[in-house]
C-alpha cells in the first residue's frame, strides 16, 4: 500500500510524499519505486498574481525496474517545467515514438493526453500559472501554443537557462531548488503584462471546478459575451466552455489518482457532473480512455504524476 501525508508549514509550503515500500508485479515483471516526494510552495508575493505555485518533485526508480510510463492528460494550468536529473520522454497522442524533451519546457494549453517516460530519476520543478498568467509572461496569443510547447531556452535565452540548470543541480534541498526558480522568475517581472478583470474571472472558474456560467464570467470580466470569447482564445488558448470542461475533468482525474478506492459515482458528483454520459465523454476525449480502463491502468502504476497537484 501507499502511505501519504500532507502538511502546511508556516513558511507557506505544502509538503507531500508518496511511499511504496513493497514490490509490485506489472505484467509479470517486478517494478519498484523507492519513493516519490513532492512539495508545494506559495510563490513570492510579487509573483502571486500570475503564478499559483512552485512544485518540486523527486521520484526514484531502481535501475533494475522496467520503464515507468505514466499518463498525463490535460490540466487547466499552463506550466513551466525544469528537469534537474534525467530528461523525460513524451509520447504524443497518436504517435508511437517517445520524444526526449528539453531540460526546460514551457507547456501551453493542452487538449490531448500524452504519456511520459519518467526514467530512473525524476527530479523536476513545475511552475503553475494562474489563468492568463502565461500569456502575461510571454505576450503572445496562447491559441498559438495549443497542444504545443516551447523550449524555454528559446524564450529566455540559452545562457540564462544553462546557468539556471547549473544552479538547480547544485541545490541540495527542495527549499534551495525553490529559491533558485523563484529568483529566476523575479528577474522576469519586467516582462509581465497587466492583470485584467478577465484573469480574475477565470481564476474564479478554476476555483469553482468549472461550474460557473459563461454569462456570469463575462460579467465579472466586464466584457460582452463576444469580447469575453475572443479574450479567452487569446489569454487561455480555447473557448471558455472548453476550458470549463477541462477544469472539471482535471479535478475528477486528479481525485482518481489520489483516491484509488473512491467510486466513480462519488468523483463525478464531487466534480459537478450530473449525468454519466458527459462524464464518460470527457474521459474519452481528454484521457483517451473510459474511466473503467483508466482505473485499471492507474492501479498498476508505481507513480502517478497529477494526484499531488494543487490547482
Amino acid at each position: 500500500m501507499y502511505a501519504t501525508w500532507m502538511v502546511v508549514s508556516k513558511h507557506g509550503k505544502r509538503q507531500g510524499c508518496l511511499f511504496k515500500p513493497i514490490d509490485r508485479t506489472l505484467n509479470g515483471i517486478i517494478c519498484i519505486i523507492a519513493y516519490m516526494q513532492s512539495q508545494f510552495y506559495i510563490p513570492h508575493p510579487q509573483l502571486q498574481d500570475f503564478i499559483q505555485c512552485i512544485m518540486v518533485i523527486d521520484a526514484q526508480v531502481p535501475d533494475t525496474a522496467e520503464p515507468v510510463i505514466a499518463p498525463y492528460p490535460p490540466t487547466p494550468q499552463n506550466s513551466l517545467f525544469f528537469y534537474i536529473e534525467d530528461p523525460i520522454k513524451v509520447q504524443f497522442d497518436g504517435k508511437e515514438a517517445f520524444i526526449q524533451q528539453p531540460r526546460s519546457v514551457i507547456v501551453g494549453p493542452q487538449l490531448t493526453p500524452v504519456r511520459i517516460d519518467v526514467n530512473q530519476r525524476h527530479k523536476a520543478v513545475r511552475v503553475g500559472f494562474h489563468p492568463g498568467g502565461l500569456h502575461r509572461l510571454l505576450g503572445i496569443s496562447l491559441q498559438e501554443m495549443l497542444d504545443d510547447n516551447y523550449n524555454a531556452a528559446d524564450v529566455f535565452g540559452p545562457g540564462v537557462m544553462e546557468l539556471l540548470h547549473q544552479q538547480l543541480q547544485e541545490a541540495a534541498e527542495m527549499d534551495a531548488i525553490k529559491d533558485v526558480v523563484e529568483k529566476f522568475l523575479l528577474s522576469q517581472l519586467n516582462r509581465i503584462k497587466p492583470l485584467q478583470h478577465f484573469d480574475r474571472a477565470m481564476l474564479q472558474l478554476v476555483q469553482h471546478q468549472g461550474n460557473y456560467t459563461i454569462e456570469k464570467l463575462a460579467s465579472l470580466a466586464c466584457l460582452s459575451l463576444r469580447q469575453f470569447e475572443r479574450t479567452c482564445h487569446q489569454r487561455i488558448g480555447m473557448s471558455p466552455k472548453l476550458f470549463a470542461r477541462i477544469v472539471r475533468f482535471s479535478k475528477a482525474y486528479r481525485m482518481r489518482e489520489q483516491f484509488l478506492q473512491m467510486s466513480w459515482t462519488k468523483i463525478a458528483y464531487e466534480c459537478g457532473y450530473f449525468d454519466q454520459m458527459h462524464f464518460i465523454r470527457d474521459f474519452k476525449e481528454f484521457a483517451g480512455v473510459t474511466p473503467r480502463i483508466l482505473e485499471k491502468e492507474l492501479a498498476q502504476l508505481p507513480i502517478r504524476l497529477q494526484g499531488p497537484m494543487q490547482l
